[in-house]
């Protein structure tokens, strides 16, 4: 199994990566495919228009995550990772007025979202809760190509042919693909056994197969993501004021990050204070998140925060950082992260906010604990650690909105991922429950958990607001 570290570690923008990321993801690239001549039909007249359905979790939530906004920007060619935030508004403005789509090499498309967006709260799409159909059509209503998607998490999306195939026929795929890489490991059991005959780390296992793929390139690209992450924090430690969507929450972080820095040289020394610096650094990316700003997906949107603020804290908090380490903290994050998604979920539609959170906090803790200088077998057992104690986190934002309980959410899994990683440097990796079963554990509890508490908001804390 290869899950490359930039595909759990993408550069996109809030608030979703489920929800913004992936729907506009699939939108630019069901264009592009009629751009390539895919369609034309038998029956159907020339290209003429578009629409747009959205199902399940998608339509549940998705104004408050800004799928409408994603699907429409993705019509027009956008992609997360290089769209330009100040020119966004005034693109998606333009086809509310004209009610077209304009793309090079096409002709010009109808699209009115008033009508041709369409949020179906009926039943979710049989394949994932993260479901939406995009089709063209000629002049009189006749289907000239249609596509259905869906965003599965962490900003990747699936056809229902690629979804059915990666359900049937994913054995015979991975055992091809393995021929490719030095290091294939699909379990955490396969992944230490390898790093025991080959006397090597998670680390370097994980670098010998991204570089069959990113080459020399690889360092320059990890310190690209590691930059990103660090405006994302700088950024939003910088911005104050309300977050929009209607809840009016206040953005914290800004205060709490001068608070700390005026406390510092004054003799304060009570430890809990290391719990405030990763709360205020994983706060400032989750404002960021929720205000549509650039973000990395670690491995979700709505995940963002909780390995840049470890990270964080190791380079400024803790001895013998460098950047060689840095870049070795994102390859066993990726590693471990490509573990959970594999066989599991980081979906919070699908399995609720232990796979995403629960996800973060397992690669945070695994990552920072072999930056550390821990063992393959200890990097193990504090991504397990972290990871077994987020079971059962229910995904329910208020209004739909990636802001309460998500900013603060992180900001705990910060101090869960690095109190895991401390816990297993005092061990010698020896523990209970592998990795891989409490992974399966995790993907169970998610089919078990009931579907108003899986990001549709319509259970939990987004049902139970104060009046105001």
């Amino acid at each position: 199994m290869f899950l490359s570290v930039f595909d759990v570690f993408k550069i996109g923008i809030g608030p979703s990566s489920s929800h913004t990321m992936g729907p506009m993801i699939a939108a630019a690239r069901f264009v592009r495919e009629l751009r390539e001549g895919k369609g034309k039909y038998p029956g159907c007249g020339p290209l003429y228009g578009l629409t747009a359905t959205l199902y399940g979790s998608l339509a549940f939530t998705g104004k408050g995550h800004a799928t409408d906004r994603a699907v429409i920007l993705g019509l027009c060619g956008e992609l997360p990772d290089t769209l330009d935030l100040d020119a966004a508004a005034a693109i998606e403005q333009s086809v509310y007025d004209d009610r077209e789509i304009r793309l090079d090499g096409l002709p010009v498309l109808h699209f009115d979202p008033k009508t041709d967006l369409i949020f179906d709260y009926g039943p979710a799409l049989e394949g994932h809760a993260n479901g939406m159909i995009l089709r063209a059509h000629d002049k009189d209503g006749n289907i000239y190509y249609a596509q259905t998607y869906y965003s599965v998490g962490g900003g990747f999306i699936m056809t229902d042919h690629e979804l059915e195939e990666a359900h049937s026929g994913s054995s015979l795929h991975e055992e091809k693909e393995a021929l490719h890489f030095p290091y294939p490991f699909g379990t955490a059991k396969e992944m230490l056994d390898m790093g025991v005959s080959a006397g090597k780390s998670i680390a370097e296992m994980k670098r010998a197969n991204e570089r069959k793929v990113h080459g020399h390139e690889l360092e320059t690209k990890l310190d690209r993501v590691i930059a990103t992450m660090d405006e994302c924090i700088d950024r939003g430690l910088a911005q104050d004021g309300i977050l929009p969507g209607g809840l009016k929450v206040k953005r914290r972080a800004k205060s709490i990050h001068e608070s700390l820095k005026a406390e510092q040289g004054l003799n304060i020394t009570a430890p809990h204070v290391a719990n405030d610096w990763m709360s205020v650094y994983a706060m400032a990316v989750n404002e960021e998140n929720a205000a549509g700003g650039r973000v990395v997906t670690s491995p979700t949107n709505g995940a963002a925060g909780v390995v840049p603020a470890v990270m964080r804290y190791y380079r400024h908090h803790c001895q013998g950082a460098t950047d060689a380490k840095l870049r070795d903290f994102l390859l066993v994050a990726a590693a471990i992260g490509g573990l959970i998604k594999h066989n599991a979920s980081i979906s919070g539609a699908e399995v609720g906010c232990q796979g995403e959170v629960g996800s973060a906090a397992a690669m945070a803790a695994g990552a920072l604990c072999a930056v550390m200088g821990g063992t393959n077998e200890q990097v193990e057992n504090a991504a397990e650690i972290a990871l077994e104690h987020h079971l059962g986190m229910t995904c329910d934002p208020a209004a739909g909105l990636v802001q309460v309980p998500c900013i603060e959410r992180n900001a705990l899994g910060a101090i869960k991922a690095v109190s895991a990683a401390s816990l297993s440097l005092r061990g010698d990796g020896s523990h209970f429950m592998p990795l891989d079963n409490c992974i399966q554990v995790m993907l169970e509890t998610g089919q078990d958990m009931n579907l108003k508490y899986k990001e549709t908001s319509t259970g939990g804390i987004a049902v139970n607001l104060p009046e105001c």
